[in-house]
């Protein structure tokens, strides 16, 4: 049973990393539209899977990923212009980094919706200190951006996607994600046995946050001007999060299939209906929180168990009807 579990495993890496390989020559037979959704959907996976890999095993709901983006912005504002886009995303992911490292280190030993506040106000405190800087410091407000170009920033995504796929899996396999996994199922318990689940949290979360930031830095060169308003933009923090509830939690395949449609579903609809688009994204949230709460793999699971025992119901009365 338990090789039957591990081969399905596998067969779901497998599939995700050739796709992963096929959608490498989307720019080839693409539109500049085709790519830059492509782009944005890959972004979206990013953080929606590294989101999922610190919160969903620890159960740490955090709201901070706003913070992390719009840090990974200023990195391309700041030096865009110098050096390149490598360079940039490598930045932009190590101030995260360093950030989360450094809030973690303080608020990670707050529980449950405490750290959840913070994580929330900790992207308006950055907000606002951006904010201050450019008003009473530099005197100018937001930063053109150096734009690589619209194939540059898709294959800059897709190599953090196949990166953060990566990590997601080799995570999980390690004693560290074991760890996480242990944290979220009884923190005082994992604490006992000899885990430092602080330095654990602080650690998964930071890297958790890098992640965000490098993403960011190749996002804010697709707009060209940043601003605050457009960086630390609390949609960044909610959106992981729904994408996960959506797709299902605690699993590998949910987050991917989440941001895939919530960000196919957040272009087409600010492209047709800009005006009560967040409307409807709210009322489609709602309802897969009211009827899928362990989202889209969760109701797969669901109809798949319930059609094996079915079938193996048939089996047995058919085996008792020939007996």
């Amino acid at each position: 049973m338990i090789k039957k579990y591990n081969v399905k495993k596998e067969l779901q890496y497998i599939v995700v990393f050739v796709a992963v390989i096929f959608f490498a020559f989307v720019p080839l037979f693409g539109s500049t539209a085709i790519i830059t959704m492509s782009t944005t959907i890959m972004m979206y996976i990013v953080m929606a899977a590294s989101w999922n890999m610190f919160s969903g095993p620890t159960g740490y709901i955090s709201l901070a990923s706003g913070a992390f983006v719009g840090l990974g912005f200023y990195a391309s504002g700041f030096m865009s212009n110098h050096y390149p886009l490598p360079v940039l995303m490598l930045f932009g992911g190590l101030v995260s980094f360093a950030l989360a490292a450094l809030m973690g280190s303080i608020t990670l030993r707050l529980r449950g919706v405490y750290f959840t506040i913070f994580t929330f106000c900790l992207v308006e405190l950055v907000k606002a200190i951006m904010t201050w800087y450019e008003i009473m410091v530099v005197r100018k407000r937001g930063l053109s951006v150096r734009n690589f170009g619209s194939d540059t920033a898709f294959y800059a995504m897709l190599v953090m996607v196949a990166i953060a796929l990566i990590v997601v899996i080799v995570v999980k396999r390690t004693r560290f994600g074991m760890a996480l996994t242990g944290i979220g199922e009884s923190e005082d318990a994992a604490s006992h046995i000899g885990i430092g689940t602080t330095r654990t949290k602080v650690f998964g979360f930071a890297i958790s946050a890098f992640f965000m930031g490098t993403v960011g830095a190749v996002r804010a060169t697709m707009l060209n001007f940043i601003d605050p308003g457009s960086a630390f933009n609390m949609m960044f923090s909610f959106l992981p999060v729904l994408m996960c509830v959506f797709g299902g939690m605690k699993t590998f395949l949910g987050p991917i299939i989440g941001a895939i449609v919530f960000a196919s579903l957040q272009y087409n609809l600010v492209m047709k209906m800009p005006q009560i688009y967040m409307i409807i994204f709210g009322g489609i949230m709602i309802l897969a929180i009211l009827f899928m709460p362990t989202g889209i793999v969760g109701v797969y699971e669901r109809i798949r168990n319930s059609l094996k025992d079915r079938n193996s119901i048939r089996k047995e009365v058919a085996d008792d009807a020939n007996a």
